[in-house]
Parts: structure tokens; C-alpha cells; sequence
């Protein structure tokens, strides 16, 4: 798996980050949706630099320009609830990009602090040899990416993957390195210390779905 860690240099990706992450600010639900959409901004814009391009030529008004243009097709995926203002900000770059949604929650059977994945809902688009970009806020355990993955790889084989998180734990980019093709782009803007006995990350933000969209029940 090829990795790569955005926020290993100063930028304002940074800036985007310590705001999510902090209490002082975690009351301003619409501050925080707006920044996550910010930071999927910034991680379209690093991950284009990846894509492949086709030479094309422009008219103007007064002539004609040649340039490129992104040639991959483009198959953005993000997993509910939390992945939707990732989402909007990789949309906001990839604006010709087909679309696609996905359920996957930790589902505690037995009330405790052991879960498995549940994948339900799903409403993808056709992802055979286009570019999947998988989307996820938070990578903990990486049991919900891969258990998506899984799921889409049911729909078709598509050309490149890439994956990409706001904050990853150790534990979790390790889990996707054993389960996902060696192939496979892996985007993180920030890497935390670790996973606590609940597996949350730690330091972390919190629940990045609550954070934008309200406590659930």
C-alpha cells in the first residue's frame, strides 16, 4: 500500500485540523462541517497530482490555449453518515465525478465493547476500471473501510483505489495494509498515537458524525 501523509509539512491543512479537533470550537456544528469540507479540498488537490491527464486544447476568445485535463474517470464513495462533508469537499474539485453511498456502523451484539461491522444501505455507481476513491473522516480499526470494500469489489474491479482519511490510527492503516490490494493509494491528513480500549483514536476529535450532525441514538 502506497501511503501518503499530508500533514508531515506545514500548510494550512494544519490549520483545518486543530480546528476540528478542538472542544473550544466543537459547539459550532456548521464551523465544523465547513472545515472537513475544507480539508476534502485540500486532499483532492494533493491527490490530483496522481491522476492521469490528457492533452487537450481550448478555445479562448482570442485563440486557442493547450493544456490538459484529468482523464481518469472518477467513482466518489463515502460511508454514512460521517463521510458526506468529506464528500462535499472532494466533489467541490471533482465536480464531474459519479457518486456513490454507503452505509457501515459498529454493531455491539452483545452491549459491550466488542462489535462487528454491519454494511446496509448502498446507492453506488458503476465502478469498473474507473478510479474508486473511497472516503471515510475517521480510520480506527479499518474494519469499516474494509468491510466496504469488500462490499463494492462485488459491483466490479475498478482501475486505481484510493483511500482517503482525516485521522488515522496506527492500528488501522496496519489492518488495511493485511486487507486491501498492495496497489491501493492511502490519503491521511493527520496519523494519531493510537487506538484507545474502546477504539476510538486517541487524541483524535471525538465522533466526527456527531460533531456535524448531532448526537444519535
Amino acid at each position: 500500500m502506497q501511503i501518503h501523509h499530508l500533514s508531515e509539512n506545514n500548510s494550512v491543512l494544519n490549520h483545518f485540523l486543530g480546528q476540528i479537533r478542538n472542544v473550544n470550537v466543537h459547539n459550532d456544528s456548521m464551523r465544523f462541517r465547513r472545515n472537513i469540507e475544507r480539508i476534502g479540498e485540500v486532499m483532492a488537490y494533493e491527490l490530483s497530482k496522481n491522476l492521469h491527464y490528457k492533452n487537450v486544447e481550448i478555445q479562448t476568445p482570442l485563440g486557442i490555449k493547450k493544456t490538459t485535463e484529468i482523464a481518469d474517470q472518477l467513482v466518489l464513495c463515502s460511508i454514512l453518515r460521517a463521510g458526506l462533508t468529506l464528500h462535499q469537499g472532494f466533489l467541490n474539485y471533482f465536480d464531474s465525478a459519479e457518486n456513490g453511498f454507503i452505509s457501515a456502523y459498529r454493531h455491539h451484539p452483545n452491549n459491550d465493547d466488542y462489535f462487528d461491522i454491519l454494511v446496509e444501505y448502498q446507492a453506488v455507481a458503476d465502478i469498473e476500471n474507473k478510479n474508486l476513491l473511497l472516503l471515510d473522516p475517521m480510520l480506527a480499526t479499518g474494519q469499516s473501510i474494509v468491510a466496504v470494500f469488500n462490499k463494492l469489489m462485488e459491483k466490479g474491479t475498478p482501475k486505481e483505489i484510493h483511500v482517503a482519511v482525516i485521522i488515522a490510527a496506527p492500528e488501522g492503516i496496519a489492518y488495511l495494509e493485511e486487507h486491501l490490494p498492495d496497489s491501493c493509494h492511502l490519503w491521511i491528513a493527520a496519523l494519531d498515537e493510537k487506538l484507545n480500549e474502546k477504539k476510538y483514536i486517541v487524541p483524535g476529535l471525538g465522533d466526527a458524525g456527531d460533531l456535524a450532525y448531532g448526537n444519535k441514538l
